[in-house]
C-alpha cells in the first residue's frame, strides 16, 4: 500500500505535466508557457518594409497554434545604410512603431511572447538597392554570397551605427515587443570579431580585445537605451568550423563579455554563412541528419551560465524533447516545424 505522503503514479500524472517542451521558462522578468520558438527569419511578408496586417496575421496564427515565443524580424534592419537584402524590416523609421504595437498586443492577447531580431547586415547585401548607400563592413572584403564591395567602415560610421541600434532598440520596445535578439553571426557584428574578416590595424583590429571593442560598444549602447528589464539576446557562432575564422575558445570568451555587457540569452549558431556552401551547413536543409549542432550547444552551456536558445534541423517533437532533457539547451527553436504546422504545440498539448 503507498505511503500517505506518496505523489500520484507517473500513468495519473498528465502527460503534459511531463514534456519537457511544454514547462515554463523563466527569462528575467518574462515567464514563457513553454520551451518553444519560433525562432527569427524573414518570411518577406513586410509591406514598405513595415510589419502590416499579413506580417502580423503569419505570427499571430502561431500564438494561436501555442508557441512560447515567436520571434520577428529575419533581421529587421537598423540603417539606411543595411538596405533589405530579403525583405528586411526597417527599424530605422519611426512609423513601424504602431505597426509593432499592433502585433505585438495581438500575440499577447494569444498567450505567446514575442521578439524582434535586430541588425546592420554589414556587407551582407548589396549597395544597388535600397538609398544606393555604400555597404560597410569591418573590412574592404566581399562576401560570397551576396558580392557588394564594401568599404572599411570609418569612426564616424561607427558612431551613427551605434546610434542607430541603440535607437531601434527603443523602437522595439516602444512597440512593446518582450525583447530583441542581436544578430551577429555573417552581418556586421562579427565582421568585426572573427579573424576571417577583420584585417584592420587600428584600435577595432587585431587581438581578441580590439575586434571585440565595436560589438561590445553596441551592446552596451542598447542596454543604456533601453534600460535594465528589457530582454537583450544574441544571435552568434561560437565557432565559425572555418580556417582562419572565429574558434570557439575565443568566441566563448567574447560570449561571456557580452553577457556582462547586458546580454540576458545566446541564441547558439555552429558555422558561417557568408557562402551558400557554408550557410548549407549552419542551416542545414531537409534530408540532413536531425539536430546536427544539439551535442556542440550542450558544450557551450556547459561552459556559459546565461539560458541558452538554439535551432538547426530540430523538425520533430521527439529531437525537441530529447535536446531539453538531456540539458542541451534551455529553448528549443522549431522554426521551420511550425511554418509547416503552426499549431503544432497545440497538438503536442492535446496529446
Amino acid at each position: 500500500m503507498p505511503s500517505p505522503t506518496a505523489g500520484p503514479s507517473p500513468a495519473a500524472v498528465p502527460a503534459r505535466v511531463l514534456d519537457p517542451l511544454l514547462q515554463p521558462f523563466r527569462l528575467k522578468h518574462l515567464t514563457l508557457r513553454n520551451r518553444v520558438v519560433s525562432t527569427s527569419h524573414e518570411p518577406a511578408f513586410g509591406e514598405d518594409g513595415l510589419p502590416k496586417d499579413r506580417y502580423r496575421a503569419y505570427h499571430m496564427e502561431k500564438a494561436r497554434g501555442g508557441v512560447g515565443l515567436t520571434m520577428i524580424g529575419g533581421s529587421a534592419v537598423v540603417s539606411p545604410d543595411s538596405p533589405p537584402a530579403f525583405g528586411n524590416l526597417l527599424l530605422y523609421r519611426d512609423d513601424i512603431v504602431p505597426w509593432l504595437r499592433r502585433l505585438t498586443d495581438d500575440v499577447h492577447e494569444a498567450g505567446a511572447a514575442v521578439m524582434c531580431q535586430v541588425t546592420h547586415l554589414g556587407r551582407r547585401t548589396s549597395n544597388f538597392t535600397g538609398d544606393w548607400l555604400p555597404v560597410v563592413s569591418a573590412s574592404a572584403l566581399r562576401e560570397p554570397a551576396h558580392r557588394a564591395f564594401p568599404k572599411a567602415a570609418e569612426s564616424w560610421d561607427l558612431d551613427r551605427i551605434v546610434t542607430d541600434y541603440a535607437a531601434a532598440a527603443v523602437r522595439c520596445k516602444e512597440g512593446g515587443l518582450d525583447g530583441i535578439e542581436l544578430e551577429a553571426y555573417g552581418h556586421l557584428l562579427d565582421s568585426f570579431l572573427s579573424p576571417a574578416t577583420n584585417h584592420r590595424d587600428d584600435e577595432w583590429g587585431g587581438g581578441l580585445a580590439n575586434r571585440l571593442a565595436f560589438p561590445r560598444r553596441v551592446i552596451r549602447a542598447v542596454r543604456e537605451a533601453v534600460g535594465p528589464d528589457f530582454v537583450v539576446g544574441i544571435r552568434m557562432s561560437l565557432d565559425e568550423a572555418r580556417p582562419g575564422g572565429l574558434t570557439r575558445e575565443e568566441a566563448l570568451t567574447a560570449a561571456e563579455q557580452y553577457t556582462a555587457d547586458g546580454v540576458d540569452f545566446l541564441s547558439v549558431i555552429h558555422g558561417s554563412i557568408e557562402s551558400d556552401a557554408s550557410l548549407a551547413k549552419a542551416i542545414p536543409s531537409i534530408g540532413t541528419p536531425l539536430g546536427p549542432y544539439l551535442d556542440f550547444t550542450g558544450e557551450i552551456k556547459r561552459r556559459l551560465s546565461v539560458p541558452m536558445m538554439h535551432a538547426a534541423r530540430i523538425a520533430d517533437v521527439a529531437t525537441a524533447r530529447h535536446a531539453l532533457r538531456e540539458g542541451l539547451l534551455d529553448l528549443v527553436g522549431m522554426t521551420r516545424a511550425q511554418i509547416a504546422d503552426p499549431h503544432l504545440v497545440a497538438k503536442v498539448t492535446a496529446g
